[in-house]
């Protein structure tokens, strides 16, 4: 019987679900229908990342915030973890590390500062750890990471493009690899073209197709 799974929910909100606890990463646009949250991290406060409707679908009076400074002075919630990378921390049971996440390319720098001091996470489910990076360049950082699933953003614009996302998958030390933050900056044909290079240079990939839980634990 399942533990528990990882679903993508779009764009680079997931739903980790590990015994009777929701864990919801960055939710943006979430469906109607959804579970309550136990805990959401949050990486930055953009709104696409930290997105106020989103979260008032899923939160309860007991839902747990983990967020960065910037967010947490914005979204103003009672139950909250603050952050900033080289942090970690267990809550409920979910241990969970903080990482940098930040642009290093001259053209994308004002849109993620390193000094923003935003973040990823490195979040320990049923003892897989699961790496969500937030929205981020390839970065020097990525060589100290070492888990079972690491999500990539791979839309190009505001993050990595689909070329350094396959440059990432040799620097991160992971069991799998899947693509994240890309359908709604690329469109349909663009989105394709960066799936099939994905899947022909990545061998250890998995896939959330229609938001199904396919990477199980």
């Amino acid at each position: 019987m399942e533990y528990g799974f990882v679903r993508w929910l779009g764009h680079a909100s997931f739903l980790i679900r590990t015994g009777d606890l929701n864990v919801f990463i960055d939710p943006f646009k979430l469906p109607d229908v959804v579970e309550k949250a136990d805990m959401i991290f949050i990486t930055h406060p953009h709104f696409d990342h930290m997105h106020e409707e989103s979260i008032a679908k899923i939160e309860t009076p007991k839902t747990h915030f983990v967020m960065p400074h910037e967010a947490a002075t914005k979204l103003r919630r009672k139950n909250v973890t603050v952050v900033s990378p080289g942090d970690s921390g267990e809550v409920l049971g979910i241990k969970f590390e903080a990482v940098p996440a930040y642009n290093n390319k001259p053209e994308k720098m004002r849109f993620h500062q390193k000094t923003n001091g935003w973040v990823g996470y490195i979040i320990t489910a049923n003892g897989k750890r699961i790496y969500h990076p937030g929205d981020t360049d390839l970065i020097d950082e990525m060589g100290d990471i070492d888990v079972d699933l690491a999500l990539l953003p791979c839309g190009g614009t505001y993050v990595m493009d689909i070329d350094d996302a396959i440059r990432a998958t040799k620097v991160i030390r992971a069991e799998h690899f899947a693509m994240m933050h890309y359908k709604t900056v690329l469109g349909k044909e663009k989105s394709e073209e960066a799936e099939k290079k994905f899947k022909e240079n990545v061998k250890n990939a998995v896939w959330f197709e229609d938001e199904n839980p396919i990477y199980s634990f």
